[in-house]
């Protein structure tokens, strides 16, 4: 090995390109959230509310914008006194078992939308009729929203240390928070004290009345507790400090903290100890910065479990996917290898399993391996953790194995036990014509039948009855037990043998055919909505695809809303169902699923899923489900998820598709009528040119009086349609081609003074003035095209505005928001104004007139022409009222370039 003993130090690793963009967008997507920040102590007294109002206090006169939405001061003066001089918001109340019970507001929070808002006690369980059912999904909204939140927490509330403080305090905490939220959190505040002047305070009755606070002292606050429960907190703040200097590493690429990425495999299988032990895992999958899954394999000795332990399982999977796991029920008819062929798959390098007692036979001790044993013999390079998770001191609380607590199978026992029976039977009707050794087939039949229709027991029982009834009755000496010949003793235990191992080949089969069965159907359902999907051209025929199949694979009443142009939702025709439209915007809004069965009102019947495709949502599907309980099974949540994507997937399809069509049509038509434009301007400029040719030059030569006045009027209809033409050949050659600009540098005053002598002939009957102030900058426009913008604004007032009005041209120098100048060109007339039944921005829409049928001459091009010309050379131009009766102002905002060097 070569030893590197030079003093240059290494050069610094190079970061990740790749990590460094994905941080940027993690970056931009965190500014736009509120801060969160949690006062975290270990027991309450401590001050947490106190100092979170105290720094309030202090931000209030700094100048921020605080509001208390919620605090509890539980009747403590100190506490009370922080709370003068800021503004409380008020708290909303709700109905439940026929009280008023009051709440935070969180829609009122919502709309007030303060900087800074305090919500006290983090693991509160709201009210049932509340949007959440815990306050800390508030606060995830307040902080989605832009808002920040203070709020306070103790250490027995967060998740994966219930288990640790019920052992030590010997008290259950039910509300808890997921340790995401307190991981994720911006800011940590610490608030400690020691445990003898947490004691003081108590008998002092600074934490609770004295008579309360008399019986904590016996309870809760005795001082071993309050010592353990100071160190759970410090040592879960230590954590989270090195949680930060690790990321603050990666950020700066100081070296990898971990050779490779650790991914660790959880076992549960129903047993008492399985919650606590995903609550164990999750902490040593933190500690670890490892990936980590929750399985539970479906044995065929586990199929006739009791619903309850069915339950037991699905709530500890629930459990595992709220502490951030991936979580899996799969099929398997031998647990260990269903186990070892999953690690295989997920590429973990752990396996963990909970210490599990079992009961092992005194006379053959080595007839069963325990499950880590048979694990390793089948991958003996997979490491096997086995933990021993604490059980709960309430023996209630208890969750037995399920082998130990299923009950017996009366059914299956008693049709296997009547079956036998008609078996023996019809075997003595038959030994009239067989002999012995053809009957044993019927009985084996039996067995196979009986493990075929209930199972691994009722088949062994089976097997066994079978052999007796045919020993007890066909065996001689008959009616009797006793066996005259021992070579029927091997008979019998052949038969037996047989019996139960066609018994258990059944069963399996049994098993396997029930889990292909599920996988089938789940598959199929899946494909058969693809399928149909693939087909459909119209929104219409996608959601009516989609509230078919989803209706029958998952046996509920389906609805889907879809959003109109206005983006307001309705419900599609064939929804069945009551619909809560409020439930169903929250749910778009925030593409997260709503109502029954998740964290978001979960009272309501009906379970509201987003339709989340890659570009935005496209709708909510409802379903009012038969059985709501069969979601909570992953597969199934994972089919649901599947199929909503795959419709949300086609409804995206089918709006681009008609996007592309309108497109499509929209080119077609544009190219027409510019191909027509073209051939009609060029085909009117030539006898245009000499009608205005003939009447410019036999102007001169005519006397005054009605035949000059006529020439007049020729010369001037002639040169507005002259000027028509020219718009419609420019409109198709920026159709064509865009628009090619041959900039130079002008002042604004030879502009103006240009489109004025233009336009001087049809301008007569109207007052001109200009406000051009001197020391203007230079413009670096396109002269020819600038000149025809303000042309064609001036021709466009002189249409609209009466005879004798003052049209003003006025340009001046002015800054905006990002202190970039700009020049300002402004067209003022005293006309009528803007048509009010047209909207400001539509006058600069191609063929658009303020008046359909009128006398004046156009088609509506001018204004548009002007405008793409105006954003060619990279500014705006905008139309306003003056006000009522005042005219009209059409501003041009262009930039000012840097100014070029003059010669001397």
């Amino acid at each position: 090995m070569a030893v590197n003993t030079s003093n240059t130090p290494a050069p610094p690793a190079r970061p990740d390109p790749d990590a460094l963009v994905a941080q940027m967008h993690a970056e931009q997507q965190q500014a736009a959230r509120g801060k969160l920040r949690i006062y975290f102590g270990s027991n309450a007294g401590v001050g947490k509310t106190y100092a979170m109002l105290a720094a309030a206090q202090r931000e209030r006169h700094a100048g921020r914008a605080i509001l208390v939405g919620l605090v509890e001061t539980h009747g403590r003066a100190e506490t009370e006194q922080q709370l003068h001089g800021l503004e409380q918001l008020p708290r909303r109340h709700l109905p439940y078992q026929g009280r008023q019970l009051t709440e935070f507001d969180l829609d009122t929070a919502l709309l007030r939308h303060p900087e800074v808002l305090l919500l006290d006690e983090l693991a509160h369980s709201n009210v049932p009729g509340a949007r959440h059912p815990k306050r800390c999904q508030d606060v995830e909204e307040l902080l989605a929203a832009g808002i920040d939140v203070w709020t306070t927490l103790n250490v027995q509330h967060l998740e994966s240390l219930n288990d640790v403080v019920g052992g030590i305090v010997g008290i259950k905490v039910h509300e808890t928070v997921p340790d995401q939220v307190f991981d994720n959190a911006d800011e940590v505040i610490v608030v400690d004290i020691p445990p003898e002047e947490l004691l003081k305070r108590l008998k002092a009755g600074k934490v609770y009345p004295l008579e309360q606070a008399e019986r904590a002292s016996h309870n809760f606050f005795r001082l071993g507790n309050l010592l353990a429960l100071r160190e759970l907190a410090l040592r879960r703040t230590a954590d989270r400090v090195d949680e930060d200097m690790r990321d603050y590493r990666r950020e700066r690429a100081i070296g990898e903290v971990w050779p490779a990425r650790e991914r660790l495999l959880v076992g549960v299988g129903g047993h008492a100890g399985d919650d606590a032990l995903v609550r164990q895992v999750a902490r040593l999958a933190r500690r670890l910065e490892a990936d980590w899954m929750v399985v539970y394999v479906d044995a065929p000795e586990r199929q006739h479990r009791p619903r309850r332990a069915q339950e037991g399982v699905l709530k500890t999977l629930a459990l595992a996917a709220r502490l951030g796991a991936d979580t899996a029920t799969i099929p398997g008819a031998d647990v260990a290898q269903a186990l070892v062929a999953f690690a295989h798959e997920r590429n973990a390098s752990h396996l963990v399993l909970a210490r599990v007692q079992r009961r092992v036979s005194r006379w053959l001790p080595w007839a069963a391996a325990s499950l880590p044993e048979q694990i390793a013999r089948l991958d003996p390079g997979l490491d096997v953790l086995v933990l021993s998770p604490p059980v709960p001191k309430n023996g209630s609380a208890v969750r037995k194995p399920v082998h130990e607590r299923k009950p017996m199978a009366w059914v299956g026992y008693i049709g296997a036990t009547l079956a036998c029976v008609a078996a023996a039977v019809v075997a003595e009707l038959l030994l009239q014509v067989f002999d012995p050794a053809n009957v044993v087939m019927l009985f084996l039949l039996v067995v196979v039948l009986s493990s075929l229709r209930w199972g691994r027991g009722p088949g062994a029982w089976a097997a066994l009855l079978s052999v007796l009834l045919f020993d007890f009755y066909f065996v001689p000496p008959r009616n009797s037990f006793s066996v005259n010949d021992t070579q029927y003793i091997f008979t019998f235990c052949l038969m037996l043998g047989v019996a139960l191992v066609c018994g258990q080949l059944m069963a399996r089969l049994r098993h396997e055919a029930r889990v292909a069965a599920e996988r089938e159907r789940r598959a199929g359902a899946l494909a058969r909505l693809a399928r149909d999907l693939s087909g459909a051209l119209t929104q219409e025929q996608v959601a009516q695809i989609a509230l078919t199949t989803v209706s029958g694979v998952f046996d509920a009443q389906t609805g889907l809303q879809l959003p109109d142009a206005q983006e307001s939702l309705h419900a599609v025709a064939g929804s069945e169902g009551a619909m809560d439209a409020s439930i169903a915007r929250w749910s778009m809004e925030h593409g997260q699923p709503a109502g029954q069965g998740t964290d978001t009102l979960p009272a309501s019947p009906a379970l509201y899923v987003p339709l989340m495709a890659p570009v935005r949502v496209r709708g909510v599907l409802v379903l009012h489900l038969r059985r709501p309980q069969r979601l909570q099974v992953p597969e199934e949540r994972r089919l649901l998820d599947a199929c909503a994507s795959q419709i949300a997937l086609a409804l995206e399809r089918v709006h681009f598709v008609e996007v592309a069509q309108e497109t499509q049509v929209a080119m077609e038509g544009e190219r027409l009528r510019n191909t027509l434009l073209s051939a009609v301007s060029h085909d009117l400029r030539t006898p245009l040119t000499g009608i205005l040719g003939a009447a410019q030059a036999a102007l001169p030569r005519v006397p005054p009086g009605a035949a000059a006045d006529m020439l007049v009027q020729i010369r001037n209809q002639a040169e507005a349609l002259q000027q028509l033409v020219d718009n419609l050949l420019a409109m198709a050659r920026m159709q064509q081609g865009g628009v090619h600009l041959k900039r130079e540098w002008l002042p604004a005053e030879e502009l103006v003074g240009s489109a004025l002598r233009q336009m001087h002939g049809r301008l007569a009957g109207h007052v001109v003035r200009t406000d051009l102030p001197a020391g203007l900058p230079l413009l670096h426009v396109d002269a020819v095209l600038m000149e025809r913008v303000l042309v064609n604004l001036l021709d466009n007032a002189a249409k609209y505005t009466p005879p004798g009005t003052t049209l003003t041209l006025a340009c001046r120098v002015e800054q905006d928001a990002q202190g970039i100048d700009h020049c300002l060109l402004t067209l003022k007339d005293d006309g009528p104004g803007l048509p009010a039944h047209l909207d400001a921005a539509l006058l600069f829409e191609p063929f658009t007139r303020g008046v359909v049928e009128s006398a004046v001459s156009g088609m509506g091009l001018g204004l548009t022409l002007a405008q793409r010309i105006v954003q060619a050379h990279g500014g705006r131009l905008e139309a306003t009222s003056a006000g009522p009766g005042q005219g009209t102002i059409f501003a041009i905002h262009l930039p000012v370039p840097e100014q070029p060097a003059l010669d001397d």
